[in-house]
């Protein structure tokens, strides 16, 4: 009962954060909102044959901002290929071996690399993710394995 509290105050949180308004019409819709999300994940848990126990604890408060760094500076690169013509784009795919243990963990390194301009994640499978790249640069950052590293750390003992 209590990881269902904390689950709905923190999806209202984020509701309210996200909408900034407080009109009535709103809140109605916003509470509404949740209660169908909650109604979901009930189903979803009542349905799996997988227990749904995630135990991140803090580590999305480290990770959280190295990737947003990241993110910024893909934006700024993108950008920059886009605004000049005779910077060079040169698509490619690669093949990175996920390290994380859990499924969490590698949606999490999935979708890090998706969120990441210049970058998309095409295929998840046998702990090996497949990714196409804008450029040989933005390649050779993920080949570095920095971010599977820093998953793997948020991922810890999930």
């Amino acid at each position: 009962m209590t990881r269902k509290i904390i689950t709905f105050t923190a999806l209202a949180a984020v509701w309210l954060l996200w909408s900034g308004r407080q009109e009535t019409n709103l809140l109605v819709f916003g509470f509404l909102s949740v209660l169908l999300v909650m109604w979901i994940l009930h189903r979803m848990d009542h349905f799996s044959d997988v227990p749904r126990v995630y135990r991140l604890g803090l580590r999305p408060l480290f990770y959280t901002p190295w990737l947003l760094k990241e993110i910024v500076k893909s934006n700024i690169l993108v950008a920059l290929i886009i605004l000049n013509p005779k910077l060079p784009i040169s698509p490619c795919l690669i093949r990175l071996r996920a390290s994380q243990s859990t499924d969490l963990g590698q949606v999490i390194y999935a979708n890090s690399i998706t969120l990441t301009p210049g970058t998309i994640t095409l295929d998840v499978r046998d702990d090996i993710i497949l990714v196409h790249n804008l450029t040989d640069e933005m390649a050779d950052d993920l080949l570095t394995n920095e971010m599977d590293r820093r998953v793997t750390q948020l991922e810890g003992d999930a």
